[in-house]
């Protein structure tokens, strides 16, 4: 399924430690942020952002596919229905803008949401994963191990984000859910090779890209 997304929902400090490392309270709700349209950008393109607004910080995370509209459903294992597929993705974040903006009690979407600030790899149909709680991400920079997380390890999991998620904002066919990102976020600099790789129950999948100069 290739359908572009009308709206890319991200979900903020899902995992305890990527909160701690933050200096974040531990959310008793979901956090939720959105990426528009124009923030995807291929793989094979690279990651760009405008260096003059200080660092951008990597953000690896397992991201949903909707394969059916979605609106008000409470029923966990109903939602479930409307995944699609599965991939890793990027949010990429303008860490020094985001600061400055969050002291400034100001919306951060420009840290967020910039021209290429989301990096999708290839869908997975959801028929080939196996268990949604037994996928496994890790992220690699210029061959060292820099994120390692499990989808078990998530505050919430997958099937009470879209609940959550679509109890506010109706999900649409291909809308993406990036469900937030395990501890070791940290500066790109330019010329670094990234490896996202996801591990399910049935295979393992590995796709690469690189900080353009």
């Amino acid at each position: 399924m290739s359908t572009h997304p009308s709206k890319i929902v991200c979900v903020g400090r899902n995992y305890a430690e990527h909160a701690k490392e933050l200096g974040n309270a531990i959310p008793d709700r979901p956090i939720l942020f959105m990426k528009p349209p124009s923030s995807l950008a291929s793989l094979e393109k690279g990651i760009d952002w405008n260096k003059a607004l200080g660092e951008c910080h990597y953000e690896c995370e397992i991201c949903v596919q909707i394969a059916h509209p979605l609106s008000k459903e409470t029923d966990i294992s109903k939602a479930l229905e409307a995944v699609g597929a599965i991939t890793l993705g990027l949010d990429l974040t303008l860490r020094d803008l985001q600061s400055d903006l969050k002291e400034k009690g100001q919306p951060w979407e420009r840290a967020k949401a910039f021209d290429g600030a989301c990096l999708l790899a290839e869908w997975i149909e959801i028929d080939e994963i196996g268990d949604l709680q037994e996928l496994e991400l890790i992220l690699m920079i210029n061959g060292v191990e820099r994120q390692h997380g499990f989808s078990r390890d998530m505050l919430f999991d997958i099937g009470a984000l879209l609940v959550e998620i679509n109890q506010s904002f109706s999900l649409q066919t291909g809308d993406v859910i990036m469900t937030g990102t395990p501890a070791g976020v940290g500066a790109l600099k330019p010329h670094d090779k990234l490896t996202m790789k996801l591990i399910t129950q049935t295979g393992e999948y590995d796709w690469d890209t690189f900080v353009n100069a």
